[in-house]
């Protein structure tokens, strides 16, 4: 969870927090004050959604070339314009008491039904700063057919719906490119592993 009144930033002051909804997560008020970079203070209100942290993760095979992602209903993405709101998707989840690799591990099994044998860090990512607190932690892991160990498709007592779609990478990288895929961590990860493709760049990445 976010830190109500951080005090690393000399320039910045927290004057006042208000909570103006804890239904699902955690929506706030912030009046603080700043002092830009000519010394001059001035005070300003923001919003801050506070949902905690959370982690996804590339499942990739790179014998076969191919990825393990999701599929699944996405209300606010439905809302600004999404034809039907059915995002693909990395794996992922919100960290909840976890570290992010334990997080990642459940939310794996959890959606795809793959038990991930190894995780490896990437980066940590602020996707939305100007309104969102969350910060999300990115790994790629390596599956094969042998790991699967369930069905996959969430929680249903979360209300959760999720279909699992084995896709070629190239198939996947090109669902980036014609806009098929729109969910940002999603074409993150994705354009890393274009990156750092061993077919391309020589031996294993994980």
């Amino acid at each position: 969870m976010a830190t109500l009144h951080p005090t690393t930033n000399p320039n910045v002051r927290i004057d006042r927090v208000d909570v103006l909804s804890d239904s699902w997560y955690t929506l706030r008020r912030v009046d603080f004050g700043y002092r830009d970079r000519h010394g001059t203070w001035s005070s300003h209100q923001r919003e801050a959604y506070d949902r905690g942290n959370g982690a996804t993760i590339l499942l990739i095979d790179w014998s076969r070339r191919t990825v393990l992602l999701t599929r699944q209903f996405r209300i606010p993405a439905y809302l600004n314009g999404h034809v039907d709101g059915m995002l693909i998707e990395t794996a992922a989840g919100l960290l909840d008491q976890d570290d992010a690799a334990t997080a990642i591990r459940r939310e794996a099994i959890e959606e795809t039904g793959y038990n991930v044998r190894e995780v490896t860090p990437l980066f940590e990512l602020f996707m939305s700063p100007g309104s969102v607190t969350e910060r999300v932690a990115f790994f790629v892991g390596e599956y094969t057919t042998e790991d699967r160990v369930g069905q996959g498709g969430g929680l249903v007592e979360e209300g959760e719906d999720i279909e699992v779609i084995e896709v070629d990478l190239d198939e996947a990288l090109h669902y980036v490119d014609d806009g098929r895929i729109v969910d940002g961590k999603t074409v993150l990860l994705l354009q890393w592993a274009r990156l750092n493709d061993p077919e391309k760049v020589g031996g294993s990445v994980c």
